[in-house]
């Protein structure tokens, strides 16, 4: 996949199917819309190409309500590539390219930077000034500029839309299994092991510690059945997300539990997926009943982790342990 940062000097293929937007999460309707954009350039023997911003535009428009997001620029690149897109194009974001009216941005983005012969967007999807252009608007305009706009409908799930912010919502409440249903995969975090303060080894119970980037998804707070991996081996863990109040709250970190094993994993970088919720943070009275319960939630994790697996074994490759 070719990424090119700006608009070309002159447009990137003779025949571009193109698609639109920031595409946070990936989650099933972004995989139904990029699936289309490739289908309809192999059949159209077109170029399959996306079009994204950065920064994300409401850090621009609105800087007071930028969300937590779901992945990182690698993640969405990486997804692109792995599905068939050919060329990645990346605008700046700035307010001149906030401020072009909707014909103006069909006119210079569109016809005369890209050339695109074919532009696949979901059917609420909006553009230009003010987020003034609706779809009927782009179809008026795109047939105007020789382009022809099919509109997407989205892809429902359990009643509901499948979209970013609903997918934020969840994870947020904890719900991290409808999360990936929504997503199509595990919601997943990665971060350097950081030194902690050796509680959990104290205890029989040695975790590597994460602190997430503030700009991402945190699930809520509580125990967590997931899935590590390291070096590209996937292994069964449990983890907890919290401040630690039993003893004394501190900083909220990502600590997980890797079972049966004994690694060195300081300044290494693991990858943790999300699951199924255990239970949601508790504060005990004494180490003992937080050491029962580690016990239970230990051995509940375990069971959902081999449920799990036993539906997806093509999504896992785990190592399980002795356990």
């Amino acid at each position: 996949m070719n990424i090119t940062n700006g608009l070309p000097p002159s447009p990137l293929a003779p025949f571009p199917v193109l698609t639109i937007g920031n595409f946070d999460g990936q989650h099933l309707g972004h995989r139904a819309l990029i699936e289309a954009v490739i289908d309809n350039a192999q059949r159209l023997n077109g170029v399959p190409m996306v079009l994204s911003f950065d920064p994300h535009p409401v850090t621009v428009l609105r800087p007071a309500t930028v969300p937590k997001f779901l992945s990182d620029a690698q993640e969405k690149y990486d997804f692109f590539e792995r599905l068939g897109i050919a060329e990645l194009i990346i605008l700046p974001f700035t307010q001149a390219l906030a401020a072009l009216t909707p014909e103006q941005f069909v006119q210079q983005v569109l016809h005369d930077g890209l050339g695109v012969k074919q532009l696949m967007v979901g059917e609420n999807f909006v553009f230009g000034k003010g987020r003034s252009g609706t779809i009927q608007d782009l179809m008026r305009l795109g047939e105007q500029a020789n382009c022809v706009v099919q509109p997407m409908t989205p892809v429902m799930l359990g009643g509901e839309v499948v979209s970013s912010t609903r997918i934020r919502k969840c994870l947020t409440a904890g719900n991290v299994v409808e999360g990936r249903q929504c997503l199509g995969r595990p919601y997943r975090l990665t971060g350097m092991v950081i030194e902690g303060e050796k509680r959990g080894s104290q205890m029989g119970w040695p975790t590597a510690n994460l602190r997430i980037p503030s700009h991402r998804v945190l699930p809520a707070d509580g125990i967590y059945a997931t899935l590590t991996e390291i070096n590209g081996e996937c292994l069964h863990s449990v983890a907890y997300i919290g401040t630690r109040p039993t003893f004394q709250e501190g900083e909220r970190l990502l600590e997980v539990h890797i079972f049966d094993q004994h690694l060195a994993l300081y300044g290494k970088s693991i990858s943790v997926s999300f699951i199924e919720r255990v239970r949601e943070d508790k504060v005990f009275t004494n180490v003992d009943d937080l050491l029962k319960q580690m016990d239970q939630d230990g051995a509940q994790a375990r069971t959902v982790l081999a449920q799990y697996e036993d539906r997806h074994p093509i999504h896992l490759t785990a190592k399980k342990g002795n356990g």
